[in-house]
């Protein structure tokens, strides 16, 4: 019997001819190395949406880089912190080996075992969770580690004011966690592309947060003279407009994060010759120390500084973890589904065929996955 439990195959939610169906597949043993872990719960986040709409060309079957998941196994030469039983977030981006991205190069959490291959795990990508957050928050922990990050580079700015374009769970969460993680913003505005998405977040931010509607006549209100920081939560389809609106605001010094990705050969058009994906990839993974900025000046003469990342550290990590373990209530209504591997699918399947972002009659934030448990360690042979 392998060392992967009695099962000698597993569930998965795989894509295949343009469709997601629940299939078995087989349960492999870790090599040297390696490690098995169990899914608990995972997440789908917009990167994987835009995946199952063809939006992008990534070639793993098995999607989803957001969760939390439990080792079963190990190879040989594992490091001892990672012993079977442990809780774990598998952090997605290898930052210097493209081979390894989860759920997008290599298969990812929505299934009910995954190997994690050896680069990963020497890489130090598999973080034990000493204090996992309850239930299906683990969900957030990816995402909210991504705005920790956005949050830590847009801060050398002094922002006193944070424009935040994009209402989906990456908006969401920064809005919320603003005033904990940039100390000394004033004023925070959330800035919608849809009528029902200003509905719902009217409904649910709370005090403190202003949320508007992208394309109203007049624009967005004068921010005044002191530094702002705007950070473009948008897909990726929707990040040159968001750009561009950013750049039209009436505010003093401006900061642009350019958080959401961008199309193949994306240019802003107040910025010509600027690379914009050179910019937001100059940061990965928590690298470079001190982070990388590129000062740029619009065709209006307006001096701006733009920045970007992909992926996030460990530290982010660490740090996302504790907040949704310290104040749980600020961040669970975002996790606005949750269901099982059956479901997802055929909720990934509507998704794909259409732009609603209503699920069962509500409007969808963050869906969750959830796995049962794993048999315990002591069970393998």
């Amino acid at each position: 019997m392998s060392p992967a439990g009695p099962a000698l195959e597993h569930r998965a939610l795989v894509r295949e001819s343009g469709r997601v169906r629940l299939r078995p597949r087989p349960t492999r043993a870790p090599g040297p190395g390696e490690l098995l872990v169990a899914t608990q719960v995972a997440g789908l986040c917009g990167t994987d949406i835009q995946m199952l709409r063809g939006l992008r060309d990534d070639p793993a079957p098995v999607i989803g880089h957001e969760g939390i998941a439990r080792v079963v196994a190990a190879g040989a030469d594992t490091p001892d912190a990672l012993r079977p039983g442990t809780p774990v977030v598998v952090n997605p981006t290898h930052r210097s080996d493209p081979s390894f991205l989860l759920g997008h190069t290599v298969d990812g959490l929505l299934q009910e075992r995954t190997l994690i291959p050896a680069t990963a795990v020497r890489g130090g990508l598999v973080v034990p969770l000493e204090r996992p957050p309850d239930a299906v928050l683990g969900t957030l922990i990816e995402p909210l580690a991504a705005v920790r990050y956005a949050f830590a580079l847009l801060a050398t700015a002094r922002p006193r004011t944070l424009v935040v374009y994009g209402d989906g769970t990456i908006g969401q969460l920064a809005v919320r966690a603003a005033r904990r993680w940039l100390v000394g913003v004033r004023r925070v505005l959330l800035v919608h592309h849809t009528p029902a998405g200003l509905d719902w977040s009217a409904r649910r931010t709370g005090p403190g947060v202003e949320s508007l509607l992208h394309g109203e006549p007049g624009g967005l209100p004068p921010l005044g003279p002191e530094p702002t920081a705007a950070l473009l939560a948008t897909p990726r389809d929707a990040t040159v407009s968001a750009l561009e609106s950013a750049l039209r605001l009436d505010s003093g010094r401006l900061t642009v994060d350019l958080f959401g990705g961008l199309p193949p050969g994306a240019a802003g058009t107040p910025l010509p010759g600027v690379d914009l994906a050179a910019v937001r990839a100059a940061n990965c993974a928590g690298f470079p120390v001190p982070p990388a900025f590129t000062e740029v000046v619009t065709t209006t003469g307006r001096p701006v500084r733009l920045t970007g990342h992909r992926g996030v550290g460990n530290d982010h990590l660490a740090e996302a973890a504790a907040e949704l373990s310290r104040d749980p209530a600020s961040y669970r209504d975002l996790v606005t589904h949750v269901v099982g591997l059956s479901e997802a699918a055929r909720i990934m399947n509507d998704l794909s065929a259409s732009r609603a972002r209503t699920v069962a009659g509500r409007r969808l934030i963050k869906l969750a996955v959830r796995f049962a448990p794993p048999p315990s360690p002591l069970e393998a042979p």
